[in-house]
């Protein structure tokens, strides 16, 4: 029987080669948009899950307290004091391990050197996590403190193979470390991703504040692997005790919880100190995404099989006469939808590959369907089945359901409600996804232009910045005078961190006239040299920049105006702040600028000048001279003072660009997969003006020969499918509108959304609907009238 079915199948596609070509091609790419969302939703649910037990592996959040006793803030750091007092105190710890947040240091064999993604760790973070060791032993690979572990396309890159076990490389041009282990590439879904990973006891070494165990320093990270048994919310009231009992005589320590890892990516909003989300909104948009287009896809199938239903009426009616089931005829029509979505699957699965890497390069990820993998097939068959059935059924049903004297007859009579009424309202359905995603995609785009339009508080055009490594800490100031007596930079300072940055937060700040006995506002620290101002543009509302001409300047202070208002100082210039446990004074006062999120208002900042802080030089180019001469020039003066290290050139705009990533994201994808959903829609569409016209063929033939124009027959043929789209609109406009507006609401600076941004969706939706209606209308309104009236 199933051969047979099959047999019939495969002969009814080949008969109707345009009808079934366009179901292909439906089919096709509902299932590849799918396939490709589904892929990158994969992606991101699997986040930090690679460890077998990945379920029990926490990291340590700490609570920020602020304002009316409430949290003011969480983040993942913690002090070095914690993991220890963990391991030793917390019954339900299986393993504890301490790392930093990791950075990028130079690693070198000979003369082969390059920056990599470095991290320091416990030896117990090899048992959290399943590191596949190809060389060495996990259970002694970090016991010496002059070891390493390498990737293994960090060993090839520095080696030319993975053969390294017990080899020498040099670390930071300072110290020799052996190779005792290489392991295989960790997946890019991974926030403890390496290139190289050496031991605590080896950052104790070259940082001391790693080594001082204290409750004030968080800029560290605590990982903890519980017991499988462990209730979480007893845990964290111990972690809770355990703190305040250790730390009470610390003022600046703060409440400590444990939250599961995994969930950190997708789960890592904050209000309160509780979780409320995070990017897992865009997680479930990009799957309801995915299978809205699929869906629509479907009801082009249902759309396109009964818009034939009349040359498959005799076919039922003549099996039902010779004695044919109602059974035997829902399996035939379902094995002709399973076959052509099987074909739909093979193109699908082309289209991926064929899209896959422009996918990638657009979202900056390495997305593949691993084809060996039992788990990716069994989901894909699952979703081509799914789909089989879901495009099959109503066809199935609704063909099957014919009365064989009538079918005979050529007496088919509709039931209003499982035919017009019901495709009236998946057409609808179609619609309103499809608006909704215009309308989508034109908020996300006004909204990343919003946001890249607003000012970012001083002047990012050729601003550069290089990581200040090796000898250029100590040769600072011999370097800048080189600098600026080549033409190349105009001014330049060293500080801290970066323009664009995060972290450096702190509370251990005072000043006069405080309301309360402690500060709850964080606050932002920048320690830098001169030049300040000058170099990066910043405006100054009040005061002056740092100068060599004041020697008082060693304990002078610039702030930002939002701190200002938090000192609620009128004139704040020689206004005394205590800072570290330190009396400072306001020199200046800038305006405030975006270092961190461009999305929300950025924490009060005090600038403050220290030389012994390094970290990042920022330049401010020639404009006078050619760009590629003056970074060329910045590199050989670079290579010349620090020739162990690779020459890093960074331009300030495009570190700013980078902010924008999330949102980015979320714009490409609603973008490309709406263009799709709409030209899906548009597919259904002519499946059911075909339908439509091939139901009243002998009508369309009886009014042109009493002189119907062709323009009366185009109107006649549209008109009720332009109601649809109409409809579409007015239930989609609301929907949409109230969708994004709370969408926007999750920034505190965010655009409105335009009036035109309604009727440009509305009218463009309109426009492609009516080109696609008018097309199938134009064909049979030219039909020759005698062929219509011969049609019975």
């Amino acid at each position: 029987m199933f051969r047979l079915n099959l047999k019939i199948a495969l002969r009814n596609l080949w008969k109707n080669k345009i009808s079934s070509f366009i179901n292909v091609i439906g089919l096709a790419i509902g299932l590849a948009a799918c396939l490709m969302l589904l892929l990158y939703v994969s992606y991101e649910w699997n986040f930090d899950k690679q460890a077998k037990n990945w379920q029990n592996v926490y990291i340590a959040m700490t609570n920020v307290p602020g304002e009316g006793g409430k949290i003011g803030g969480t983040f993942y750091g913690s002090t070095t004091a914690l993991g220890p007092l963990l391991k030793d105190k917390l019954p339900e710890a299986k393993y504890v391990a301490r790392m930093d947040y990791g950075r990028k240091s130079l690693i070198a064999n000979g003369r082969n050197s390059y920056k990599k993604d470095s991290k320091f760790a416990e030896p117990d973070i090899l048992k959290m996590y399943d590191y596949e060791f190809i060389y060495g032993d996990a259970k002694t690979a970090l016991n010496n403190p002059l070891s390493v572990i390498l990737t293994e396309s960090t060993a090839k890159t520095l080696f030319g193979t993975n053969d390294v076990l017990n080899k020498s490389v040099r670390f930071q041009d300072k110290e020799n470390l052996t190779i005792t282990g290489v392991i295989k590439d960790l997946p890019e879904n991974s926030s403890n991703r390496f290139d190289f990973l050496m031991p605590w006891s080896f950052y104790e070494i070259v940082d001391e504040s790693a080594k001082d165990l204290n409750w004030t320093n968080y800029s560290f990270v605590t990982m903890v692997t519980l017991n499988a048994d462990a209730n979480i919310d007893l845990v964290n009231r111990k972690v809770d005790e355990l703190v305040k009992k250790s730390a009470e005589q610390t003022e600046q320590s703060q409440p400590n919880f444990l939250y599961q890892a995994s969930k950190l990516h997708l789960f890592g909003k904050f209000e309160n100190g509780k979780p409320v989300g995070g990017d897992i909104e865009q997680i479930w948009l990009f799957m309801g995404l995915a299978f809205g287009i699929l869906l629509i896809a479907c009801i082009n199938f249902m759309n396109m099989a009964t818009a034939k239903s009349e040359k498959r009426a005799k076919e039922v009616g003549i099996k039902k006469t010779i004695g044919a089931n109602r059974t035997s005829l829902i399996l035939q029509f379902l094995t002709e939808s399973m076959v052509l979505t099987l074909v739909a699957v093979v193109v699908a699965i082309a289209l991926i590959e064929l899209c896959l890497p422009a996918f990638n390069q657009l979202l900056n990820i390495n997305l593949g369907i691993s084809y060996f993998n039992t788990a990716s097939w069994v989901g894909i068959m699952l979703i081509v089945i799914a789909t089989g059935l879901i495009a099959g059924s109503y066809p199935a049903f609704y063909l099957s359901s014919f009365n064989p004297i009538q079918t005979l007859k050529k007496k088919i009579k509709a039931r209003a409600f499982l035919t017009i009424s019901l495709r009236q309202v998946l057409v609808v359905g179609q619609f309103c996804f499809a608006i909704i995603l215009i309308i989508a995609t034109l908020v996300i785009y006004r909204q990343i232009q919003f946001i890249k339009n607003k000012p970012v508080g001083f002047d990012v055009n050729a601003l550069v910045e290089i990581p200040q490594d090796g000898e250029l800490k100590g040769k600072f100031e011999l370097f800048k005078t080189e600098m600026l007596k080549s033409g190349a930079v105009t001014s330049m300072y060293q500080s801290s961190v970066s323009l664009s940055h995060r972290g450096r937060n702190f509370m251990d700040i005072k000043w006069d006239r405080m309301t309360k006995p402690e500060n709850t506002v964080m606050f932002n620290q920048v320690a830098t040299s001169y030049d300040f101002t000058k170099t990066n543009g910043i405006k100054l509302l009040e005061g002056r920049d740092f100068s060599k001409n004041f020697a008082s300047d060693t304990s002078a202070l610039l702030v930002s105006a939002s701190a200002v208002k938090v000192f609620g100082y009128k004139n704040p210039i020689g206004k005394r702040v205590n800072l570290f446990g330190t009396n400072a004074y306001i020199i200046g006062v800038f305006d405030d600028y975006v270092w961190d999120s461009p999305y929300k208002s950025n924490n009060p900042q005090v600038v403050f000048l220290n030389p012994a802080q390094t970290g990042t030089i920022t330049m401010r180019l020639n404009s006078a001279n050619n760009l590629q001469s003056n970074i060329e020039t910045i590199s050989r003066i670079t290579k010349a003072f620090n020739p162990a290290y690779p020459t890093e050139i960074t331009f300030i705009n495009s570190l700013y660009q980078e902010k924008y990533k999330s949102e980015k994201t979320l714009g490409i994808l609603s973008n490309l997969f709406g263009g799709l959903a709409i030209f899906v829609s548009c597919l259904g569409l002519f499946g059911l003006v075909a339908y439509s016209a091939e139901q009243r063929t002998k009508e369309f033939g009886v009014r042109k020969v009493l002189g119907a124009s062709v323009a009366n027959l185009m109107q006649l043929l549209s008109l009720s499918f332009i109601k649809m789209i109409l409809v579409a609109i007015v239930v989609a406009v609301p929907i949409s509108y109230l969708a994004m507006n709370k969408w926007l609401e999750n920034f505190e600076f965010h655009t409105e959304i335009s009036w035109w941004i309604i009727p440009v969706a509305a009218i463009g939706t309109l426009l492609i609907a009516l080109i696609t209606v008018s097309f199938q209308a134009y064909k049979t309104a030219k039909a020759n009238p005698v062929d219509a009236l011969k049609y019975e």
